[in-house]
């Protein structure tokens, strides 16, 4: 027997049919908005696979210039670019040196690609020294927030020179951005944008990213990285580095961390970038390796949230794959 009811408001209307569906679609993800991270590896002559992180590797100049302009061909935003070297030392020389693994492909990516994509430089010391750290450290082994600085000021410009259009410290040293902005404008490069990495937390979800740069860390970073129970530091670092300059500003983790997210979108007035970090990507590929979650409804669905809570620019190892998946069949 069928009972009907006559019910004024009827919700489910706005959702019989894909083309309804897409119609009142609120939050939507183009691949624009995307950044892809990439590595790129001194001293190897073929891309070397990370291991957990199915899908992703280490690359050579070569690679990454073919990987690149694939990218870019599918119609990602943005390429954010980390250095591993074969040689690493206190103060993580390597990162500025203009002939250094990361300045070299920068260099190279801009000469193919010129301005037909938006070149981002990760500007931190941890790729380059030998205790793994972000910074330089003290005669304590602490990490100097203030000698750090010089560093950063230091590799932005000749990441900028090398033709980075957008630096991107990451070390979550008090006055990284402020420091870094008056560096480049006294080089000239006023032109150059500055992301900054708002709310880094230190997360449990980056593993993965340290096997892909080598990462040589003892210990932790929580002396620096934001406290993950902590959400108003956020909007305090966040009202610091605009103060300072920051083009653009970013929350690192993405998933776990929406409500910073949404906090920080709320006040902010420059565009919001969140990160879908290595962990969360190797969490998709788990499951999906094992057959318990369609690996590509959970890619759109991940974005999507993360669009949603805020988000303007996401920066994903999915971004190419995403692209694919969003692109008009």
């Amino acid at each position: 027997m069928s009972v009907r009811h006559s019910l004024t408001e009827r919700p489910r209307r706005l959702r019989t049919t894909p083309a309804m569906r897409r119609l009142v679609a609120q939050t939507r993800v183009h691949p624009a908005e995307l950044v892809l991270p990439m590595f790129v590896r001194e001293g190897i002559t073929e891309p070397v696979p990370i291991g957990s992180m199915p899908g992703v590797v280490q690359h050579t100049t070569d690679s990454l210039r073919a990987a690149a302009d694939a990218a870019v061909r599918a119609g990602v935003g943005g390429l954010m670019l980390f250095g591993v070297p074969e040689r690493r030392d206190a103060t993580g020389t390597g990162g500025t040196d203009p002939d250094g693994v990361l300045n070299r492909a920068l260099a190279a990516l801009r000469q193919d690609l010129g301005d037909d994509t938006v070149l981002m430089a990760d500007t931190c010391l941890d790729e380059f020294t030998d205790h793994g750290h972000c910074g330089v450290l003290d005669g304590q082994g602490r990490v100097d927030n203030d000698a750090t600085l010089e560093r950063y000021a230091e590799m932005a410009v000749v990441q900028a020179r090398s033709g980075a259009h957008v630096v991107s410290p990451s070390g979550m040293m008090d006055g990284q951005v402020g420091v870094i902005r008056a560096a480049l404008d006294e080089a000239g490069l006023q032109d150059t944008a500055i992301l900054a990495y708002t709310a880094k937390y230190a997360s449990g979800a980056y593993g993965p990213f340290r096997e892909a740069v080598g990462s040589t860390l003892q210990g932790d970073r929580a002396t620096y990285q934001q406290d993950p129970p902590n959400l108003t530091e956020s909007l305090r670092e966040l009202r610091l580095d605009l103060a300072e300059g920051a083009d653009l500003v970013m929350v690192k983790p993405a998933l776990p961390y929406l409500d910073v997210l949404r906090s920080v979108a709320e006040v902010s007035d420059v565009p919001v970038a969140a990160y879908q970090v290595s962990g969360e990507y190797a969490q998709i590929e788990a499951a999906a390796a094992h057959g318990w979650i369609d690996r590509d409804r959970m890619v759109l669905e991940t974005l999507t949230s993360i669009r949603r809570a805020g988000a303007q620019i996401v920066l994903t190892y999915y971004a190419e794959h995403a692209a694919h998946l969003l692109s008009p069949h």
